[in-house]
C-alpha cells in the first residue's frame, strides 16, 4: 500500500505544470471530447509506465547494493531539482491536423511524449525504490490521472488559478524528502 500511495502523491504532484499536462489541455481544446482524451491519457500511462516501474525493479534487482540504494537517492534528490524548472510545451508542433480520433492521438502522443519525462523517471525511481511493478504502476498511473483529468475538463481556465510555483515547490520538497529518508536510511542514520 505505500507503494501505490507514495506513487501517487509523487507523480500527482511532479505532473502539475508538466509537458503531459499542457498537451492533454491542447488535445481537449482540439478534439473537444473529453472522455476519448481521457481514456488515451489512460492506456497510453498504463504502458509507458508498466514499463518504466519494470525497469526500475529489474535494475534494483540486478543492481541490488548498497552503491545502489546511494543511487535511488541521489535519483530522487536530482527529481526535486528537476520539479523546480518549469517544463515548455511548443503548440506549433501540435497544430498540425490529426488523421487519428482523439483516443488513438491522445494514447500516441502521450505514450511518447512521457518518454524521458520526469514522471517517468520518477517511476523507474520508484519501482527501483519499492520493488513492485504493479503496486508503482497504479500509483503512478492514478497520479497522472488525478492532474490530467482536470486539465481535460476545465483546460485553460485550471492552469490560471492554480499556483504551479507553489506546486511544484511542494512536489520538489516531497522528492527531496524521500531521497534524504533514502540516504539516511540505507546509511543507517535511521532504523
Amino acid at each position: 500500500m505505500e507503494a501505490l500511495l507514495t506513487s501517487t502523491a509523487v507523480v500527482a504532484l511532479a505532473e502539475i505544470g508538466d509537458k503531459t499536462q499542457l498537451l492533454a489541455i491542447v488535445l481537449a481544446t482540439r478534439f473537444k471530447k473529453p472522455w476519448p482524451i481521457v481514456g488515451g491519457i489512460l492506456v497510453a500511462t498504463l504502458a509507458n509506465h508498466f514499463l518504466a516501474a519494470l525497469v526500475g525493479e529489474q535494475a534494483a534487482s540486478f543492481l541490488d547494493g548498497l552503491w545502489f540504494r546511494y543511487l535511488v537517492a541521489a535519483g530522487f534528490i536530482v527529481m526535486a531539482a528537476w520539479t523546480l524548472i518549469p517544463d515548455k510545451f511548443d503548440e506549433d508542433e501540435e497544430a498540425k491536423p490529426s488523421r487519428f480520433g482523439p483516443f488513438l492521438a491522445t494514447a500516441i502522443a502521450f505514450f511518447l511524449v512521457e518518454m524521458g519525462d520526469k514522471t517517468q523517471i520518477a517511476t523507474i525511481a520508484l519501482g527501483a525504490r519499492f520493488h513492485a511493478v504493479v503496486p508503482v504502476m497504479l500509483g503512478t498511473t492514478l497520479g497522472m490521472m488525478i492532474a490530467n483529468v482536470p486539465a481535460v475538463f476545465l483546460g485553460n481556465a485550471l492552469i490560471k488559478k492554480v499556483p504551479l510555483g507553489v506546486v511544484r515547490t511542494v512536489a520538489a520538497l516531497l522528492f527531496l524528502a524521500i531521497g534524504l529518508w533514502l540516504l539516511a536510511s540505507t546509511a543507517g542514520w535511521i532504523g
